[in-house]
């Protein structure tokens, strides 16, 4: 049984290079796409200070679909280019927005967030979804964060295989 260990790192990089290992033995053998965006979800929420969520959006008939998450409930549907993650889809890229009332268009799932991440899910070219992260902290994530959480990113897609994208079309 997986349990999560305690990181006492010195500094950001190593913070993430110890979580990312803790990701690996997580998800190694799964490759259910909705159990692993769900411990995932839980590793990062539990291993991560200053969140106050963090989960899964799933790409499902154009739009974004909450998915497995930490934290307040959240809004259920986001459209493309809408938001911060709604921009991350748009524009296939990670947005680190330091302060998430001076963002054009965010929607405020939980009034507690000042800041945010998101990384979009890419897979065969394709965006499948995004990791988002909110805190109650402005300026919380920096550029070590958004390197740490693409690596996290990278590992989810690949603990779920090739056929990610399919499978989570099964799963709508």
């Amino acid at each position: 049984m997986f349990e999560a260990r305690s990181i006492a790192a010195g500094s950001k990089p190593e913070f993430y290079r110890e979580l990312a290992a803790q990701l690996e033995a997580l998800l190694m053998g799964e490759r259910d796409p909705i159990a692993n965006a769900a411990n995932t979800s839980a590793l990062l929420f539990q291993m991560m200070p200053d969140l106050n969520w963090a989960g899964f959006y799933i790409m499902r008939s154009g739009e974004l679909v909450l998915g497995p998450f930490q934290g307040k409930p959240a809004c259920v549907r986001i459209p493309v280019g809408r938001g911060v993650c709604g921009a991350a889809v748009a524009q296939r890229k990670s947005m680190l927005v330091e302060d998430v009332h001076a963002f054009p268009g965010h929607i405020a799932c939980d009034a507690a967030s000042r800041s945010e991440l998101v990384v979009p899910l890419i897979g065969r070219d394709d965006v499948i979804g995004v990791i988002d992260l909110d805190s109650p902290s402005p300026a919380r994530f920096d550029a070590d964060d958004q390197a740490g959480i693409e690596r996290i990113a990278a590992i989810w897609l690949a603990a779920c295989g090739e056929g990610v994208k399919a499978a989570l079309a099964r799963a709508s």
